[in-house]
């Protein structure tokens, strides 16, 4: 079992910030920032940048297959997660251009068993507003997701799911309404999502290397996932099957496909401006189908996606016509501090390189029980415990699990399986052991000590 971040909601916005710039690739800097990722196991992933329509930098590291030596490239395909649902929702949007649907369409119209159904329209579910409760949070459903289930059973599943919230008066990210659009987009072109998706999207866009996933297939140059153990990457082994996430999560591809996709959304191949207009519209942090991602006073928009230890993202800032895409089938850097320095790099903003060779020390007990206390912060509603135990220094934050966390210098420890890295502020050249900034997820927290 995986030990709780401290922050235990998930991230679904990625922001990034930094000063602000054109357009302006250094490529020797993000060559060695991506190699050196790649060198020290930091991460395995591909990379793909796109300006006005044309692909500007490409870069893979690490292995499509450890286990079969095959190295990832940028035609490794790779689950995608969430940012499937991407591509649900331009299908949404076809359908409404074709008198189909609407917005207002409600969902008692195809699944009137589903609580609440009667006042949940296609917008609610597009926009998380629809109070349906996401399915991947039930306990029971890691043992759920590995066996293929038929659309009825998947139905089933979420009539049987509690109501959150009335619709449209609150948002929460919910899994179980996209599940339910691809069946809609099923319903209304007679066909299945494979199919649909194949005809209405991918074929439009010209993508080569996307599709609805199966079963992985290494010798068709499609990426495992890996979990770092001991400093080794270690294949997962344990998959979901592609029936059940459907069109909230169940497509595969490449960067340079995604790229390609996000870029034919906003370029009108795919759907019209106003159907666009409408998929940007946020509501409580929430687009239809697609997220803001700020980058100092530009605005992106795009989505990510986890699944199975898969990460992705996909972003588009259309003042430049910029598309950057990554995806992750191994990691222990925070992807999003990887996307704030691929973008850094990208539009030419000051960025210093890490240091991805830094090697965890020993501090003695005497120096470690002076970072000892309980600490809080005025960001978000959490205290933190810093104890030392066992000739360690460990964290606990208000209801979550004990870390361990690892010294990289006086100053600095991290708890790398999670992305967090807690630095102690120095002033003078001496520690002040009273306050402590927590970096994680994007996220910047100070913390005092009480």
């Amino acid at each position: 079992m995986k030990q709780k971040a401290f922050l235990s909601a998930l991230l679904l916005l990625i922001f990034f910030s930094c000063a602000y710039a054109q357009v302006n690739l250094d490529k020797e800097k993000l060559d060695r920032y991506i190699g050196s990722l790649g060198e020290h196991d930091r991460a395995m992933l591909s990379l793909s940048i796109a300006h006005e329509g044309n692909v500007i930098y490409e870069k893979s590291i690490g292995y499509a297959s450890k286990e079969k030596n095959l190295l990832s490239d940028n035609q490794t395909i790779y689950r995608i997660g969430s940012i499937s649902k991407v591509f649900t929702t331009v299908m949404i949007f076809q359908l409404i251009e074709e008198g189909k649907l609407s917005l207002e369409t409600k969902l008692s119209d195809f699944y009137p068993g589903i609580k609440n159904a009667e006042k949940i329209t296609v917008s609610n579910l597009l926009n998380h507003s629809s109070g349906i409760f996401n399915m991947t949070n039930e306990p029971s459903f890691r043992q759920f997701m590995v066996s293929a289930k038929t659309k009825d059973q998947m139905v089933s599943r979420i009539e049987g799911l509690k109501s959150d919230f009335e619709p449209g008066s609150q948002s929460d990210y919910s899994n179980s309404g996209f599940v339910l659009l691809g069946f809609i987009v099923e319903d209304l072109t007679n066909t299945d999502y494979p199919n649909a998706v194949m005809e209405r999207v991918i074929r439009k866009a010209g993508l080569k290397r996307t599709r609805y996933g199966s079963n992985i297939n290494v010798e068709n140059n499609e990426a495992l996932p890996y979990r770092a153990a001991n400093k080794e990457w270690q294949a997962v082994t344990t998959f979901t099957d592609m029936s059940i996430p459907g069109g909230a999560g169940a497509m595969v591809s490449t960067p340079t496909d995604l790229t390609e996709f996000i870029n034919a959304i906003f370029d009108g191949t795919l759907i019209s401006s106003n159907s666009l207009n409408q998929m940007k519209e946020i509501t409580r942090g929430y687009g239809r189908g697609l997220f803001e991602m700020p980058f100092n006073d530009k605005t992106g928009y795009g989505h990510g996606g986890a699944i199975d230890f898969f990460s992705s993202n996909l972003a588009y800032f259309e003042e430049d016509k910029l598309a950057v895409s990554m995806t992750v089938n191994g990691v222990l850097e925070n992807t999003n501090d990887i996307m704030i320095a691929v973008l850094s790099m990208t539009y030419g903003t000051p960025y210093t390189l890490p240091d991805f060779g830094a090697e965890a020390i020993d501090l003695p007990e005497e120096t470690l029980l002076k970072y000892e206390g309980t600490f809080a912060s005025d960001a978000i509603p959490l205290k933190v415990t810093l104890k030392v135990e066992n000739g360690k220094l460990t964290a606990q934050a208000s209801g979550q699990n004990q870390l361990t966390l690892e010294a990289f210098s006086e100053k600095e420890f991290r708890f790398e399986q999670a992305g967090i890295v807690i630095t102690f502020e120095e002033v003078s050249d001496t520690i002040d052991y009273t306050r402590f900034i927590l970096k994680q997820g994007g996220g910047r927290f100070e913390f005092k000590k009480e």
